[in-house]
């Protein structure tokens, strides 16, 4: 052995040993050692300054490579380490594991901002060894201009953790996860990158590891099984939403420990939460649409065993981490294997055994299509909004845009994220700009993506069939080299669980699902930029204009009457049946008005005219209200159905559409002085026909509008 060799294996050891202290104090435990990678992974980041993809099965310990390799960096003088996170809960668990390996962790993320300055304060004066922020902040002109050059200088190591968000192949792509790739063109040369992901395929692995050497920096990829010896996997189907939640009800405290449930909606979520507290069990929903205080509670009452489970969407998903969870079960199944694969990942990190079980349901493939064709921009509404912004010669806010461009919000949101990420346009303060740089759409690409969904979709629907060793194929679908028979499964082994379906449990479901009504909030502002569109209002709506807060059967999401009432209206028209007409008597039978409703009015349906005004008749003949018949159309009235379209153009589309006639106004005066109305309509979706026809109606004398639809789409 030569000196040089000597010494270099001198060093080497010398890493390893303070590296190993490291993770000991890390992990709490005097007799760890690295896993199998690990300490390859902390060497090269360390010692040779490179960049590092690490693909390993989730619990494997990828937070102990960037931490333990944040110690050596600092204690050899390198300025702190920059993760970009996706989540706050991601954030608050990785801050947590952080204090307890003495690093100084902090988060810069849109909940602190009343802590920015602090910690600004703190980065100029090297107090922080480890900066979170989200890809969403990198994009942040303040924090672009004002603070990401110094930290992009002055960074000892970037981690780019759930790096397969990276990638448009991958099933949770991110467009803010696109300008990492410039933020790594930034980095003096030598500065170490570790990019982490449990949930990546071949191709999403190239992807990443492409973009990770953006400069022809050399990438190193360290690849692990994924293979998960604790779960013990399970597919049991049944017929209907009642079976499901009625199984799930009755077998719920056989699954080991505490655990989470995962539905694909919000009110899937909700309405099983509602039913599981109702038979008696611990269980809390958490949703996008869950206060964030409350979300905070929920993960801390489940780390603590203080509930059974949580139902949730993949609002919890990335880096919640509780070692000790014994169960994961899916009311409906993900959009791809690889999706599925993350979720469940979360069971068993620290145990011998935890359960996993999968209940499909047929209306899947739906939720799937809309998801996938949501995260798909045009090319139409692309170049409108470019054409708008570069019209506009200056910035634009997301409302302002949005007053020009018929896209919903939320897609809109996407769009310019994209165009953003692509170099079309550039986020600055006051909205958004155009850059001048020309734009192309990446027709191919997007189709490719296209036919890779549709490929995870059937890939999905083959595994609930069974055909081979649950977790193999689930190791096949990640391009895991290593996949082998569990021996664990369903397939392998049997059924692990009871197929039985207790009647009274079901009676209990059917209960449940069978009740109806839910609140449909009325608008309160109009959209901005309505004058563009010939439409002179603008700020809140007025009290002599406003409707009352509403009531609908149910959701179109919803799992009792939501999945009814869908395959009711795409059945085509037809007077409702006795079971839907007791339903909606039973709504208002529920409704706590302020004022009873004196009269119903009906909404002139051109799709559902029969269904519309059975149930109209119906309502004023049990409630012995008068029948006012319909609202007139005024001309043409508006195009059938309210869906597509932004709340700009949604609006504009049914103004002036519909008029109270001298007869209606007459019947109205002539019911009471002061009439309430009961305006009775099939789907609200965006509630501006709602809205613009209870308009019509308080002009035309009622003192009160109420609202009522069979059903709310979202």
């Amino acid at each position: 052995m030569t000196g040089a060799e000597s010494t270099t294996v001198s060093d080497d050891a010398t890493l390893h040993h303070e590296a190993e202290q490291l993770l000991r104090r890390l992990v709490g435990h005097p007799d760890v050692g690295f896993r199998d990678g690990q300490w390859e992974a902390v060497r090269d980041l360390v010692d040779r300054r490179r960049r590092v993809l690490v693909v390993q099965r989730t619990g494997w310990g990828k937070s102990a490579v960037y931490f333990v390799a944040t110690g050596l960096l600092r204690a050899r003088g390198a300025g702190p380490t920059v993760i970009v996170s996706p989540l706050l809960a991601l954030m608050r668990d990785q801050i947590a594991a952080a204090e307890r390996a003495g690093v100084r962790a902090v988060t810069i993320n849109s909940a602190n901002a009343d802590e920015w300055g602090e910690i600004s304060a703190k980065l100029a004066d090297d107090a922080v060894d480890v900066l979170l922020v989200s890809p969403e902040r990198l994009n942040n002109p303040r924090f672009r201009d004002e603070q990401l050059p110094t930290l992009s200088d002055s960074a000892g190591l970037i981690v780019v953790d759930e790096a397969h968000c990276v990638s448009d192949w991958g099933h949770d792509f991110r467009p803010d996860y696109r300008r990492i790739r410039d933020l790594l063109d930034t980095l003096p040369s030598g500065t170490p990158v570790l990019a982490t992901t449990a949930t990546a395929n071949g191709r999403v692995v190239a992807d990443v590891a492409e973009q990770l050497g953006s400069g022809g920096a050399e990438v190193t990829t360290v690849r692990g099984s994924l293979a998960r010896d604790s779960l013990r996997l399970g597919v049991l189907s049944l017929d209907s939403a009642e079976q499901r939640l009625a199984w799930l009800s009755a077998h719920l405290d056989e699954l080991t420990g505490s655990g989470i449930i995962y539905t694909l909606t919000v009110s899937a979520a909700e309405d099983t939460a509602a039913l599981l507290r109702e038979a008696g069990h611990e269980v809390r929903a958490y949703t996008g649409r869950t206060d964030p205080a409350d979300r905070v509670e929920a993960e801390r009452a489940l780390l603590a065993n203080e509930v059974k489970a949580l139902v949730a969407t993949s609002a919890l998903g990335m880096g919640f981490d509780k070692p000790d969870l014994g169960f994961v079960v899916h009311l409906g199944a993900p959009s791809s294997p690889v999706a599925y694969y993350q979720q469940v990942g979360r069971a068993g990190r620290a145990t011998e055994r935890a359960d996993v079980l999968l209940l499909p349901a047929a209306e899947d493939a739906d939720i799937w299509r809309y998801f996938a064709t949501v995260s798909m921009p045009r090319e139409d509404q692309a170049r409108a909004v470019l054409s708008t912004l570069s019209a506009a010669g200056g910035a634009m806010s997301t409302a302002a845009v949005e007053a020009h461009v018929d896209v919903r919000r939320t897609r809109l949101e996407l769009l310019l994220k994209v165009l953003d990420v692509d170099g079309a346009v550039r986020r600055v303060r006051g909205g958004w700009e155009v850059t001048g740089q020309p734009w192309h759409y990446d027709a191919e690409r997007y189709e490719r993506v296209s036919a890779a969904r549709s490929d995870e979709a059937r890939a999905m629907l083959a595994y609930q069939r069974g055909e081979q060793c649950r977790m193999s194929f689930l190791q096949d679908a990640l391009d895991d080299p290593s996949a082998q028979p569990c021996g664990r499964c369903d397939v392998c082994a049997g059924p692990w669980y009871s197929d039985a379906v207790p009647e009274q449990a079901r009676a209990a479901a059917r209960v449940t699902l069978g009740r109806a009504g839910v609140l449909l909030e009325p608008r309160a502002q109009w959209p901005s930029g309505m004058a563009r569109l010939g439409v002179d209002v603008k700020g809140k709506i007025g009290d002599g204009d406003r409707v009352e807060p509403g009531r609908v059967l149910a959701r179109l999401t919803d799992l009792g009457w939501g999945q009814r009432l869908r395959a009711l209206l795409e059945a085509g028209d037809a007077p409702a049946d006795a079971s839907l007409l007791d339903a909606c008597v039973d709504v208002l039978r529920g409704w706590s008005w302020d004022r009873r409703p004196h009269a119903v009015v009906t909404m002139p349906s051109r799709r559902r005219p029969q269904l519309v005004d059975s149930v109209g008749r119906h309502l004023a003949s049990v409630g012995r209200l008068a029948d006012l018949g319909s609202i007139e159309l005024a001309g043409d009235g508006p195009a059938a159905g309210e869906s597509g379209g932004n709340s700009a153009f949604r609006l504009a589309t049914v103004w002036d559409a519909f008029r109270a006639g001298p007869s209606l106004r007459e019947s109205l005066a002539a019911v009471d002085p002061e009439p309430v109305v009961l305006l009775v309509d099939d789907v609200a979706d965006s509630r501006w026909t709602v809205t613009v026809a209870g308009r019509e109606l308080r002009h035309a004398g009622a003192a009160q509008v109420l609202p009522f639809a069979l059903a709310q789409a979202g």
